[in-house]
């Protein structure tokens, strides 16, 4: 049984268990098989020798969600070619297609951690009462080193957008 984390976070002030290890700056970013669609998957290894800007949100269809990937879509203009910047939900992908299609994203990479919920569980981000993704970040170097992690500690809460964006910069 996975690692049990309760009061690790909280949704609106009431306590959520995380599921899954808490992860560090230095620790090797775990694998991970998430759907880019219906009928194929993505791992990080085919994201190997890029920095990732990892964004995980609990789903696109809500505020703090909608802004947090808006937000990252506009820095990656500036980040170059050797950055990219994921979102991850548990949204399935033709709501993650639709949400991008309507909001003009077009420079994040969204995956769904529907399936398995393998990302969720290895980051330490899975939310047991709600099988959603816990709002978190993690900048990833190009050799999936982690160099910068942020757990929200509420689930509703923004994340800090530039400490984020500095790290991935501080990689280059």
């Amino acid at each position: 049984m996975a690692q049990e984390r309760s009061g690790a976070a909280t949704f609106k002030g009431n306590p959520i268990t995380l599921i899954g290890p808490e992860l560090k700056v230095g620790d090797t970013a775990p694998d991970f098989t998430v759907s880019k669609n219906l009928l194929e998957d993505a791992s990080l290894k085919d994201f190997a020798g890029k920095i990732k800007l990892i964004s995980v949100v609990p789903s696109l269809d809500t505020g703090v969600c909608d802004a947090q990937t808006r937000r990252f879509n506009e820095e990656a203009a500036g980040l170059g070619d050797d950055v990219v910047v994921i979102t991850i939900s548990v949204d399935l992908p033709f709501a993650q297609a639709r949400w991008c299609g309507a909001a003009g994203i077009d420079r994040v990479v969204t995956l769904s951690d529907y399936k398995t919920r393998s990302f969720g569980e290895a980051y330490g981000v899975l939310i047991k009462e709600f099988q959603l993704d816990m709002r978190s970040i993690f900048v990833l170097d190009q050799n999936d080193k982690i160099a910068y992690v942020e757990y929200l500690s509420e689930m509703t809460e923004h994340p800090n957008y530039e400490a984020a964006v500095e790290a991935v910069k501080a990689l280059r």
